[in-house]
Parts: C-alpha cells; sequence; structure tokens
C-alpha cells in the first residue's frame, strides 16, 4: 500500500492501484474513459488564486508549497480520505502538468506523508 504519482496522460497500470486526479481542471485533450480516473478530487487542488500566483514560476516554488499547505490545512478532512484509502490499498495522485518535481501532487504527497502518516 502507498501513494505513487503519475501523469495523467501515461497509460494506466494495473499497480497504480486507485488512481485520484488532483487537478481542479480537467487536463486537456484526455479522454474521461481513456483516462481510467476512480475519482477526481477538484477540491483538494490549490486555489484558483494560488495557481494563478504561482504561475509555473520555479523560484516560487517554496512559498507555493507553503501556501498550498495551508490550503490543505483547511482541507484536511480530504487529505485525511486520501491517507486512509492508501493504508488499505495503492492510491496513485495523477496531475497533467508537464513539470514531474513542482506539481501539486507532488506536494500533496509530501502533506500526507508529513502531517497524517
Amino acid at each position: 500500500m502507498g501513494i505513487r504519482i503519475k501523469r495523467v496522460y501515461e497509460p494506466p497500470e494495473g499497480a497504480d492501484g486507485y488512481r485520484i486526479l488532483v487537478d481542479r481542471l480537467w487536463p486537456r485533450g484526455l479522454k474521461k474513459d481513456k483516462a481510467k480516473i476512480d475519482l477526481w478530487m477538484k477540491d483538494i487542488a490549490p486555489s484558483h488564486e494560488l495557481r494563478k500566483w504561482f504561475g509555473r514560476d520555479p523560484k516560487k516554488w517554496e512559498e507555493f508549497k507553503t501556501r498550498y499547505f495551508e490550503e490543505l490545512d483547511a482541507r484536511r478532512e480530504l487529505a485525511q480520505d486520501i491517507a486512509e484509502r492508501a493504508q488499505k490499498e495503492q492510491v496513485t495522485l495523477l496531475y497533467a502538468k508537464k513539470d514531474e518535481q513542482q506539481n501539486n501532487a507532488v506536494c500533496l504527497k509530501d502533506y500526507i506523508e508529513a502531517k497524517l502518516s
């Protein structure tokens, strides 16, 4: 059991387990039936204001993480749901962004491991 991170455009695999899309917007060009998503948790994604402020600027990454963690503190029950599921089965957090290191799924996994494990 545990939490993995994967870009939503990568093909689904059996090892993914329960697949959760953690982006606020649906990924461009991806058909819902092809995505094989078990749950779309829009509400756990960073707020529109935070996404706009970050603007994919790598220099803002650490501050983005701090602000996103604050947002997650306010929606702790959603992160707790993921943590509890990950204790029972494999969970894969899906994101659309091209950057594999600086995206909200990475932050969310870090948050769950730091605050809920």
